[in-house]
């Protein structure tokens, strides 16, 4: 088959509606107002593959959505960017999952949030004959796709795998969860490179430190190379025989939703270029830091040249050790 994608994104789509930044949240029957209130795409499936097209990669989502208003505008904003929709299902079931984020400039974001056709997206859903064509499979927001359980997950990993598609899981884990490991621990061993950020990792380890999180994880799959992002704190990459932490690049975070996402693009798009992991991580940790700097998870995701500029104008700090 002629290779057409370098990338199969697969995961969950939302539509978000974001406000921006209010001075406080009001109290019950009082009115709040902000200078802006705008829709924007959402979701791990959205979000990759758009900073993916940005760095000049061919890319295609596989997901899920509503057949109505909002799902119209996530297929029409990934397609705008040149991310190839054809292989997007419509639900007859649910409408389209949809967040409303609510910015405060001194807390943290506030989140309402609906599953809609995102609960709805099964293996039936995949199209594994068009997957063969990629060189990368990234799977995004497993853990709040409940038709995608672990037994599916294992099988579509196991296919990339079985064709030399390299892997990558991203996760979601809503804070109620314990002893998460038991929904991955399968998928794990499929896995060429696993995405938690530190919190997530907290919940599917037990374990507080990166250090001990990224360990644990390595007794599913030795072969595995995990990375654990931690915000502002950088990152850490771990394999059988290195670690690797990474600072972050410094700027001024407008609303954080999106950088791990554009995070995980940069990483991606050094992987199937085959780069040094260190030039990886600084691709990676610049559309990472990209992402927050305006409202919306994509509209300050830089493009290739402003990433190559970014990077040659501005240091983080990468040191490497043996194990």
């Amino acid at each position: 088959m002629e290779k057409r994608i370098d990338v199969v994104c697969m995961g969950i789509l939302v539509a978000d509606i974001l406000t921006s930044p209010i001075d406080r949240i009001p109290e019950a029957g009082q009115l709040a107002s902000a200078d802006e209130i705008f829709l924007s795409g959402g979701g791990h499936a959205h979000n990759t593959p758009i900073s993916l097209a940005r760095l000049g990669a061919k890319v295609a989502v596989m997901g899920k959505v509503g057949d109505d208003l909002f799902g119209n505008f996530v297929i029409e904003d990934l397609r705008k960017e040149g991310v190839d929709t054809s292989r997007i299902t419509i639900s007859n079931k649910y409408g389209t999952s949809k967040t409303i984020t609510i910015l405060t400039p001194c807390e943290d974001r506030r989140f309402i949030h609906t599953t809609g056709a995102n609960a709805d997206f099964g293996v039936e859903d995949i199209d594994y004959e068009y997957l063969k064509q990629a060189k990368v499979l990234y799977v995004g927001g497993y853990g709040v796709l409940p038709k995608l359980d672990e037994d599916s997950l294992v099988e579509v990993l196991k296919f990339a795998k079985e064709n030399d598609i390299i892997t990558l899981l991203d996760v979601v884990i809503p804070h109620t969860e314990s002893n998460w490991i038991n929904k991955c621990k399968k998928a794990l061993k499929f896995t060429d490179f696993f995405l938690p950020n530190n919190d997530e990792a907290k919940i599917i380890t037990g374990q507080t430190e990166p250090e001990e999180q990224a360990e644990q994880l390595l007794k599913y799959n030795p072969e595995i190379t995990v990375i654990i992002t931690m915000g502002g704190n950088g990152s850490l990459v771990r394999t059988k025989d290195k670690i690797i932490r990474a600072s972050s690049y410094k700027i001024e975070v407008v609303d954080g939703s999106g950088g791990g996402d554009a995070f995980s693009a940069g990483l991606i798009f050094g992987l199937m270029n085959n780069w040094n992991l260190i030039d990886t991580l600084k691709l990676a940790s610049a559309m990472g830091a990209s992402a927050v700097r305006k409202m919306g998870t994509t509209p300050g995701v830089f493009t290739r040249e402003e990433a190559t500029s970014f990077i040659q104008n501005n240091q983080i700090k990468i040191t490497h050790e043996k194990r």
